[in-house]
């Protein structure tokens, strides 16, 4: 095992599939030269692949997604950049209408695999404002035909990417930006992450967590911190992929501990949590003792002020306050 940060844990997977296969590419705004991109994602890669691989783009997110398309549906495997997930908005025809659709629409015979890996960075906390700290989650995976991934850390990122690149579908991985200097441990030797598969990251007895992308780690923090306090055993599910999504895990914890709380960063009305709930209700609610908790983003756009922002998305308090509600419950 290595210690390496989030980012380069997606550099890492990138560059391993580059060099495996000439059809996989790289386009975004400023992604080829020093920069590789506005968070640096493809820093280098540009001088070792050649301009042909690695590739700037206009400032047109519906213009790079639509030449993206093309490329997949004639044999290539692009990766496209969408520097911040609000901005995925502008390319919402060719994402919604187009790549989630066109296999569908076309026929086995006509177009037997559509290999798009659209990337965006999600999430507040690095006062970003209003326009640049969306996490649009639920919105794509509302929408069948696209896959949703969500990782929370740097082995996830890289499991989960190589996992993408390699899928015959349009895949979205939504990472979070406020964790892009976070570190932690990845396998020297290669490895991937199945889509579709749920992982228990802390086991517990008394409440089930269910947590998306940052929020995953705030979970565990607060979980940790339960246990000392209160006495409260937690167990902490990340979904990691939302679309398809594993209900099989998240109910069998369900049916363990007998409570659920759900948190992410998109606003609660028609997030996920509302889907993970259904999921109890729908699946094991003979074995619920408590009603569901939501925690989500207070419903407004996320502010610039510091204080303001902190206070519109969950943190350690609220999700221990939360958990606390569902053990009373």
């Amino acid at each position: 095992m290595k210690d390496i940060k989030f980012w380069k844990a997606f550099q890492e997977a990138l560059e391993e599939e580059m060099e495996k296969n000439s059809s996989v590419i790289y386009l975004g705004e400023d992604a080829g030269g020093k920069v590789g991109g506005p968070f640096a994602l493809a820093k280098g890669l540009q001088f070792k692949f050649g301009e042909d691989r690695v590739f700037d783009t206009p400032d047109s997110e519906s213009a790079y997604v639509g030449l993206a398309l093309g490329l997949a549906a004639t044999g290539f495997r692009p990766v496209v950049d969408i520097s911040f997930m609000d901005f995925m908005l502008v390319a919402m025809d060719q994402i919604i209408n187009t790549a989630a659709k066109i296999r569908y629409m076309a026929g086995p015979h006509n177009i037997a695999k559509l290999p798009i890996v659209i990337h965006t960075m999600a999430g507040a906390g690095k006062r970003a404002g209003a326009q640049h700290s969306a996490s649009f989650d639920s919105w794509f995976a509302n929408v069948p035909g696209l896959k949703m991934v969500a990782p929370s850390n740097p082995y996830d990122l890289k499991g989960i990417l190589k996992s993408a690149i390699l899928d015959d579908n349009p895949v979205i991985v939504m990472k979070h930006k406020f964790i892009l200097g976070m570190t932690g441990q990845v396998p020297e030797e290669e490895y991937t992450i199945p889509i579709g598969k749920a992982f228990i990251k802390r086991e517990g007895t008394d409440v089930t967590l269910v947590a998306i992308s940052h929020m995953v780690n705030l979970a565990l923090k607060a979980a940790d911190q339960l246990e000392k306090e209160d006495g409260i055993s937690v167990e902490v599910i990340d979904p990691l992929t939302l679309s398809p999504l594993d209900k099989e895990t998240i109910c069998n914890s369900i049916k363990k501990t007998g409570r659920l709380v759900t948190v992410h960063e998109n606003w609660i009305p028609c997030g996920m949590g509302a889907e993970f709930g259904a999921i109890a209700y729908e699946d094991c609610f003979d074995f619920l003792e408590a009603p569901l908790v939501r925690l989500g983003a207070t419903f407004n756009p996320i502010p610039y002020s510091p204080g303001m922002e902190d206070f519109s998305i969950p943190n350690v308090q609220s999700i221990m306050d939360g958990v606390r509600k569902a053990m009373r419950g």
